[in-house]
C-alpha cells in the first residue's frame, strides 16, 4: 500500500558553529505549527548541554529522544509520527543511510543535521551518502573568528587526534578556508605535482 503521505530527506549540513541545530529546531516548531507529529532524536553520547535535550549554540532547545545506534530509531518510531528530526547524525553508525532511507519510503519527512566534514576537513562518517540520497541539501556557513568571512571548516585547537571530540569553544573554532590549518593537507598542498601522483597511485593500488 501507498504511504498516505510523501516521504522527504533533507539534509542540513556545515561547520561547528553554523546554526545547524537551529535550523533543525526551526523546522521542527514549523512542523508542530501544523500539527504533525513530531519524533526527534540524538545520539546518546551527546551529553554536552542536556541528555534528553536538542540544544543549539545559540541555547534554542527542544525535547529529544537520545539512542545508543540508527536501529534504535526504528525501534522507538511511533505510527503516528509523520516528522522526524535528527540531530549530530555525523555521529551515528552507517546503518543510519538505511535507516533515514526506510523513514522517507513510510511516508516520514526525516530532517537531519550534522557535520559534513570533521576536523580534518575529511567527509565525517555517513554524511557523504547521506547528502546523495537526500531531497534537499541546505549548506550554511559559520563566521571565521580569524577574518569573519564565511567558514566552512571547524578546526580543532587541542592535540588530541581522535575523530570524535565533544567540545564547544574551548576546543572549536569556525574557520574559512584560507585560516584554516591542517598539517595533513598543508604537507599535502606542498608536494610537488609528481609526488603527489605518485601517493595517489600507492593508494589506489592497496
Amino acid at each position: 500500500m501507498m504511504p498516505q503521505f510523501s516521504g522527504s530527506v533533507e539534509v542540513v549540513c556545515g561547520p561547528m558553529f553554523s546554526g545547524k541545530t537551529e535550523e533543525l529546531i526551526r523546522r521542527v516548531k514549523r512542523a508542530q505549527i501544523a500539527k504533525q507529529r513530531v519524533q526527534i532524536f540524538k545520539p546518546a553520547m551527546d551529553v554536552r548541554y542536556a541528555e534528553e535535550e536538542v540544544v543549539s549554540h545559540s541555547s534554542l532547545a527542544i525535547k529529544a529522544e537520545p539512542v545508543d545506534g540508527a536501529v534504535d530509531i526504528l525501534i522507538r518510531l511511533k505510527d503516528s509520527t509523520r516528522v522526524v528530526a535528527i540531530d549530530e547524525i555525523q555521529f551515528f553508525d552507517e546503518a543510519i543511510v538505511t535507516v533515514v532511507t526506510k523513514l522517507a519510503a513510510r511516508g516520514c519527512r526525516v530532517i537531519c543535521a550534522g557535520l559534513d566534514l570533521d576536523y580534518r576537513a575529511q567527509p565525517f562518517g555517513p554524511m557523504p551518502q547521506l547528502l546523495a540520497i537526500a531531497d534537499e541539501v541546505t549548506k550554511i556557513h559559520a563566521i571565521c573568528t580569524v577574518c569573519g568571512a564565511p567558514a566552512v571548516r571547524s578546526q580543532r585547537l587541542t592535540k588530541s587526534k581522535d575523530k570524535i571530540l565533544l567540545g564547544e569553544t574551548e576546543a572549536y573554532e569556525a574557520r574559512c578556508r584560507g585560516h584554516y590549518q591542517n598539517d595533513e593537507s598543508e604537507e599535502q598542498a606542498l608536494l610537488p605535482l609528481e609526488e603527489e601522483k605518485r601517493l595517489a597511485n600507492e593508494q589506489l593500488s592497496h
